[in-house]
This record gives C-alpha cells, structure tokens and sequence, in this order.
C-alpha cells in the first residue's frame, strides 16, 4: 500500500481560494510531499489528509508482561510468582 503524500497516493486537499492554496502547496513542497489542490470557494475547506501528513499517528505497542517463571524485575532474584506477583 503507498504511503499518504506519494506520487502513488497524493494527499487531497479542497480549499476557498487561491491564497489557501499558494500556502498548501509551499507546505507540501517544503516537506516533499505529492498533492492534489482544489478550489472551491462554496464549499468548506477540507484539509484532513495534510492534518494526517503533519500529525502522524503514533504506532501502538505492547505492553511487557512477565511471565511467572521469570526473575522480578524488583532486582531480588527470585522467581516473579513468588515475589512481586501477589
């Protein structure tokens, strides 16, 4: 799958007027991004996919979990079932 802001999947954008757009376009080009502007001045501006370019989502990660059987994070050396687990 392309990555949003690509030659393969520009990001979109529709805007009011040609100042909007001069500045879109120096945003996109400034970070080598590939876009699509339209303008449409009677209808509300729509600028999620450059939201989503600037503001990434951040990558979920898992949780550690510690096995029973495994030595305590606590440091003491003993087994986590029979230190920390209770």
């Amino acid at each position: 799958m392309a990555k949003l802001g690509s030659k393969e999947k520009p990001a979109v954008v529709h805007v009011e007027n040609m100042e909007r757009a001069g500045e879109i376009m120096s945003l996109c080009d400034k970070n080598n991004w590939q876009v699509i502007v339209g303008i449409e001045p009677d209808k509300p501006e729509d600028i999620s996919d450059i939201e989503r370019l600037l503001n990434p989502p951040k990558p979920i990660t898992k949780a550690i979990t510690i096995g029973r059987n495994e030595p305590c994070p606590c440091g003491s050396g003993k087994k986590y079932k029979h230190c920390c687990l209770n």
